[in-house]
C-alpha cells in the first residue's frame, strides 16, 4: 500500500489534474482509497471565491490515473449498491471495464469504451477533450 509520503513523493514533479471535488472527508476517502490501490493521489483546497461559498476540495492525480480512479470510483458505488440491497434481485452489477480492447477508456456518462471522435464521445456526444 502507498503511503502519503510515498505519493508526494511520486507527485512533486507530476502533472497533476483534478478527478473529483467534495467535501474534505469525502476527499480524504478518496484519497486513502487510491493510495491503497497504489495510485498516488492528494488533497487540495479549491478556492471559492463567492461570499458564503462551502470549502471544496479536490483529489489531483496525474493525467494517466484518471481511468484507474474512475474504476476505484465506480466500484465504490457498486459496492455501496449492493450493501443497501438495490441491486436487482439476483442480477450482480458489474463495473464497466476501465479500457477497451484497443485501449480507449470508458466514457464517464455512458460507459461507451471508443474510440473519440472529433474529442467527444461516439456514443452520447460528450466533449472530453
Amino acid at each position: 500500500m502507498m503511503t502519503e509520503q510515498d505519493a508526494a513523493k511520486v507527485l512533486s514533479d507530476a502533472e497533476l489534474v483534478p478527478c473529483a471535488e467534495m467535501a474534505l472527508m469525502d476527499a480524504r476517502r478518496l484519497v486513502d482509497a487510491c493510495l491503497g490501490a497504489d495510485v498516488p493521489a492528494l488533497v487540495h483546497r479549491e478556492a471559492c471565491a463567492k461570499v458564503g461559498c462551502t470549502p471544496k476540495f479536490q483529489v489531483l492525480v496525474r493525467p494517466e490515473d484518471g481511468p484507474r480512479v474512475a474504476a476505484l470510483l465506480q466500484q465504490r458505488w457498486l459496492d455501496s449498491i449492493q450493501a443497501e440491497g438495490l441491486g436487482s434481485e439476483g442480477h450482480v452489477m458489474q463495473p464497466l471495464p476501465a479500457q477497451d480492447a484497443e485501449g480507449e477508456p470508458p466514457c464517464p456518462a455512458c460507459g461507451t469504451a471508443a474510440p473519440l471522435v472529433a474529442g467527444a464521445c461516439a456514443d452520447c456526444g460528450l466533449q472530453l477533450e
